[in-house]
């Protein structure tokens, strides 16, 4: 029995153990079973989209900035993730802090040593846009200096954010349903489907955005 709305976002269970955690990985006990099968037709996409999601992503680099591995990887970890979270039961890893900050602060933080130390100049320049008065570059500086300084904060409360706002709305409107006259309870479902495709449309565009906006932090640092 749900004690609040929050607490299908509770990591902890019953025993007072973080055992909801085991939930962010499972992918590393079911992914990898795919690469010991004959490839079907599910592979074949998921492969399709891989690879438009490198070239996507090395044209947002570059041809001599890095690899986009990582960032596939992270985009394939918090799709699965999102995804995961939305079957009954599931703990969905991707709407914690804890889980998103792990992401996107170690990224942002290595953007930046990386940066300062190989570019030091191209860093100082970014700080001032081009065409600024000299009488607001004082300003300037430091606007964007807070700008850079809270980009790992808003990448994880946009998707820790949008992941609990979908899942709240379907457990206010799902714990309404023994509340509510029979002649309206399929119009209930429907809306829970409805719901259900959109939440699966914000699952993709979330991890999404959070690999593009990765990988256009690291195009700024080289």
């Amino acid at each position: 029995m749900m004690v609040n709305l929050f607490s299908s976002f509770d990591p902890t269970t019953s025993l007072h153990l973080p055992l909801n955690w085991t939930s962010v990985i499972l992918s590393f006990v079911l992914i990898p079973l795919s690469y010991w099968l004959i490839p079907h037709r599910t592979m074949y996409l998921w492969n399709k989209i891989i690879s438009t999601l490198h070239q996507e992503f090395k044209t947002l680099i570059g041809p001599s900035s890095g690899s986009t591995f990582i960032f596939v990887s992270l985009f394939s970890l918090i799709l699965y993730n999102n995804f995961l979270g939305l079957f009954p039961y599931v703990f969905t890893g991707s709407s914690h802090l804890v889980m998103t900050l792990t992401l996107a602060l170690p990224l942002w933080l290595t953007f930046m040593i990386f940066g300062w130390i190989n570019n030091t100049v191209h860093m100082l320049a970014h700080l001032v846009p081009q065409g600024t008065p000299p009488i607001l570059m004082p300003f300037m500086v430091c606007i964007e200096t807070i700008s850079n300084i809270i980009r790992p904060g808003t990448l994880a409360v946009r998707l820790a954010a949008n992941m609990i706002a979908g899942h709240l709305l379907l457990t206010l409107l799902g714990n309404t349903g023994s509340l509510i006259p029979k002649s309206i309870l399929i119009i209930l479902l429907l809306t829970q489907i409805l719901l259900l495709i959109l939440e699966s449309a914000v699952a993709i565009i979330q991890s999404y955005v959070f690999a593009v906006l990765s990988t256009l932090y690291s195009s700024e640092v080289t």
